[in-house]
């Protein structure tokens, strides 16, 4: 083999070597410029920036995995001096209210928790309310709605209307109810109504010992009734009238939180949502839109690219149809 043909072959591989190396360093890149922009607090955190951690609660309140893990990496994180918690629900299950009281209790032993309330905060949504050290409310937001509920269909008229009998066999008589597929009997009714009483009596402790109150001297309030923000005021359910801005001056004052803290919004990553081809494609997406995706998918479609491996019951409230 000639001097001139051995040049060229190192060349080649020298070509093919860059190559390589220009790709991986592309998407290493465009991997951690997707991961930082979708999290912000993650930015913020490798930095060692001291922040204010926002979370927001909206719409049905569930006992949502993801969400808690957030807050136990809101708890450890040291750079975060406060959490603002943005409450606009109106309610949800009531382990799931339970679940979010219990995780901002564990912060609030760290870091000072403040919430405030948007358009609406209602039964679990207060209970979630609850678990702040201060709360703000709009004038009128929607708030109270202190009980429990569990609610069914009852289909089975309408199943013998269209010739439809629904057989059961039961280990025991309380078995399945209440069921939508038959009427509720008193034995049935007693056991149902039992359990929302002791949810019903946990949740008015609950307001009692956070609130300071004594619910009996509260209007309406045994009575499932809600209120406008002003109100809630008045009957001691809240602590202030205002806004976010509110909340960070009550901190600010109250708890002495440095003036200067940026609010940083914290989400939950939902598991698996960047795992594999997966971060590839978020990133390019969050860089590039439309034409990043279509790029990580083509790239998916290498078996080079792709084999490098870059990996209950119910507190809530609802306005009346009737």
């Amino acid at each position: 083999m000639s001097g001139e043909t051995e040049v060229v072959l190192d060349r080649r591989r020298l070509r093919r070597g860059m190559s390589f190396w220009r790709a991986a360093a592309l998407i290493i890149l465009l991997i951690a410029g997707g991961l930082l922009l979708q999290s912000h607090e993650d930015l913020a955190g490798f930095f060692g920036q001291k922040q204010v951690a926002r979370v927001s609660i909206t719409g049905t309140i569930t006992e949502d995995r993801d969400q808690l893990r957030l807050f136990k990496k809101i708890a450890k994180a040291d750079y975060v001096k406060a959490l603002l918690v943005y409450v606009n629900s109106p309610g949800g299950t009531t382990t799931g209210g339970e679940a979010i009281f219990e995780a901002l209790r564990e912060i609030a032993k760290k870091k000072p928790v403040v919430a405030q309330f948007g358009t609406v905060a209602a039964s679990a949504g207060y209970i979630t309310g609850l678990g702040a050290d201060h709360i703000v409310a709009r004038g009128n937001t929607i708030t109270g709605s202190v009980g429990v509920l569990i609610q069914w269909p009852e289909v089975h008229e309408l199943l013998n209307k269209i010739g439809v009998k629904m057989q059961t066999i039961r280990s025991g008589p309380m078995k399945a109810k209440p069921s939508p597929l038959e009427p509720l009997d008193d034995a049935g009714r007693q056991i149902a109504q039992t359990m929302i009483m002791d949810g019903f009596e946990w949740f008015i402790s609950l307001v009692e010992k956070r609130r300071n109150l004594t619910v009996a001297n509260v209007p309406g309030l045994k009575l499932g009734s809600i209120y406008s923000g002003r109100k809630a005021l008045e009957l001691n359910l809240v602590d202030e009238i205002g806004g976010e801005e509110t909340a960070i001056s009550w901190l600010e004052k109250e708890r002495g939180v440095t003036k200067d803290l940026e609010i940083i919004d914290w989400e939950p990553e939902k598991s698996g949502s960047w795992g594999g081809m997966g971060a590839l494609s978020g990133a390019l997406t969050q860089l590039f839109g439309k034409s990043g995706a279509a790029f990580a998918k083509l790239l998916s479609r290498d078996q080079f690219v792709s084999s490098l491996g870059l990996d209950g019951l119910v507190s809530v409230w609802h306005p009346s149809e009737n």
